[in-house]
């Protein structure tokens, strides 16, 4: 552009080349901004896939978690199962031991109001006496009756001490029921336990990636979203280069079209000169004839001739030979 003006060509619109250049500023200005939001998108896609693969291993554990936890579960189901089948086996022994002491609550209503052990040392005594003591018929016969009546009255309690051992066997086996529930239900309390601390874990290990998981999804927008800017920035970049490379064809178009007006203007002079100077030539060249032509004559009438009428004389009469 700097040779077209130093030519002689340059632009009547000085607004154009600023036109120009007030583009290029856009252009940059725009690819900065395009640079900056490529740089934020590294960011965005860097952020993005780490907390994918946070996702991705927390969506790994917490399945893990679930099998464990539900593995948890059907070792409780198990343990209850068992835990409960045991206990079913005591409800026939408590019933048992119910009527056993139904059974004592009967023989104690035949008892008398003392207990077994009076009852013993009377029975002892009297035994004692019959043996060391001489006694008639009569008093031995009322003794033997009264031995005869406690020692009733003993069956009693007796039958009473074996259904009480027997309670206390039931008792001692009931027990060994209940060891063994104890230790299913203390197994499944722990279990129970575990799995609800990883319950616990993994509801907070499926809300931290739910939150990660909304993140990534927030990033990947943001993503799509200056990617969109960039495209639209392109497109702008696009339609100022091809504003700005209209221009230039016009310029190149208006230097042409001055460059050839010019050349037009040039060549119109270079003719114009020319035919002046035809025009001249002609009009000396009569001025010569002429003045040659009255020479002559004054020389045919013995007149004197000056050197300038003698000159354009003889010039003429060549010119004559020449045309012959």
């Amino acid at each position: 552009m700097d040779n077209f003006r130093s030519e002689g060509y340059g632009l009547t619109d000085n607004q154009t080349p600023s036109q120009i250049s007030n583009i290029n500023i856009q252009i940059d200005k725009l690819k900065q901004q395009i640079h900056e939001n490529s740089e934020q998108i590294k960011k965005f896609i860097e952020k993005r896939d780490q907390l994918h693969e946070k996702v991705r291993k927390s969506r790994d554990e917490i399945n893990q978690l679930k099998v464990e936890r539900d593995a948890l579960n059907v070792r409780v189901r198990e343990l209850k199962q068992q835990r409960d089948a045991v206990r079913v086996n005591v409800n026939p022994i408590m019933d048992e031991v119910k009527a056993l002491n139904d059974k004592i609550d009967t023989l104690k209503k035949n008892l008398p109001r003392i207990n077994r052990r009076e009852i013993q040392q009377e029975l002892d005594a009297i035994e004692w006496k019959i043996s060391t003591t001489s006694l008639d018929l009569q008093e031995e016969r009322r003794l033997i009756d009264n031995v005869k009546e406690l020692e009733t009255q003993l069956i009693g309690y007796k039958k009473i001490a074996i259904q009480n051992k027997k309670i206390k066997d039931l008792i001692e086996h009931r027990k060994t029921f209940d060891a063994q529930a104890d230790v299913f239900h203390k197994e499944l309390t722990d279990l129970a336990k575990k799995s609800q601390d990883l319950h616990a874990v993994l509801m907070e290990k499926s809300s931290t990636m739910c939150r990660e998981h909304l993140e990534a999804d927030g990033l990947h927008q943001a993503f799509i979203k200056a990617k969109e800017q960039n495209n639209l920035m392109y497109e702008q970049i696009r339609q100022l280069i091809s504003q700005a490379t209209g221009i230039r064809v016009a310029l190149r178009d208006q230097y042409h079209i001055r460059r050839k007006e010019d050349q037009d203007r040039r060549k119109g002079d270079d003719e114009k000169r020319r035919l002046e100077q035809a025009e001249r030539a002609v009009k000396e060249q009569a001025i010569k004839e002429k003045i040659g032509t009255e020479a002559r004559e004054k020389l045919n009438r013995g007149e004197k001739v000056s050197w300038d009428e003698f000159a354009m004389m003889l010039g003429d009469d060549e010119d004559t030979e020449t045309q012959a």
